[in-house]
């Protein structure tokens, strides 16, 4: 049977992660797709683990993996971890902080199960569902780093910070990450694109974005560091 891995960075988010995996698993895939679920605890010091290994105990039907970094090492590394340990035929990435809908798995697995693409992205910047309004700054960092991978790799993405992001096997087995932070989405994407053949799809999504005091955690030298990476990745690597 087909089987979709759900890849669950989490780092302090003792607030959310219980009510995330209550969504997860409410969802019905489309294609019958069955749910891997493997959460990445990066060395929380909260009771996000906590919360995780309870909800997996009080769920024992429900195919979850809980790793546990030994120290603070960053999304990058706990997606790496995810992608090597996880065993679906495709995989998607879900932020443990309800930015993105759970329930949106399924417009992202719709062209993967139409046939048409390996990889699909889930843009912020499409569609017609809700956004919250928030960051003005932010929207134009986005935009300028979108242009800047877009210029390099030269695909048309509107959203290439996005964390949804779902790839079939295949994908993910080729492409050999190396950043442990944030720079993990522009390397992602430069080493995707030059992959022969690759079929790359957009489809609009929602956003709930959260503020710095609700837990958000990606700031300035991030985006830094993710020119620093569209340059070495596409032009060097």
């Amino acid at each position: 049977m087909t089987k979709l891995s759900i890849i669950i960075p989490a780092y302090n988010e003792e607030a959310t992660i219980q009510a995330l995996l209550q969504k997860v698993f409410a969802v019905d895939l489309i294609g019958g797709l069955t749910k891997e679920v493997v959460i990445i605890n990066d060395a929380s010091q909260d009771k996000t683990l906590e919360i995780a290994e309870a909800f997996a105990s009080a769920h024992p039907g429900y195919d979850i993996s809980i790793l546990s970094q030994s120290i603070n090492q960053g999304k990058g590394a706990a997606l790496q971890r995810g992608f090597s340990e996880s065993t679906g035929d495709y995989v998607i990435i879900q932020d443990a902080d309800l930015e993105y809908d759970p329930e949106e798995m399924n417009i992202l697995l719709g062209p993967i199960v139409d046939g048409v693409a390996d990889v699909v992205y889930g843009s912020r910047f499409m569609g017609s569902g809700p956004h919250r309004v928030l960051f003005y700054r932010h929207y134009l960092g986005n935009k300028f780093l979108t242009f800047l991978s877009n210029l390099f790799t030269n695909i048309n993405l509107t959203d290439m910070e996005t964390c949804y992001k779902m790839m079939a096997r295949h994908v993910v087995d080729q492409i050999q990450l190396k950043e442990k932070r944030f720079g993990i989405e522009p390397e992602m994407t430069a080493k995707i694109s030059k992959i022969k053949g690759v079929r790359i799809y957009e489809v609009g999504i929602s956003y709930f974005g959260r503020t710095y005091e609700e837990g958000k955690k990606i700031g300035w030298k991030d985006g830094v560091r993710a020119i620093y990476c569209i340059l070495k990745y596409n032009l060097f690597s």
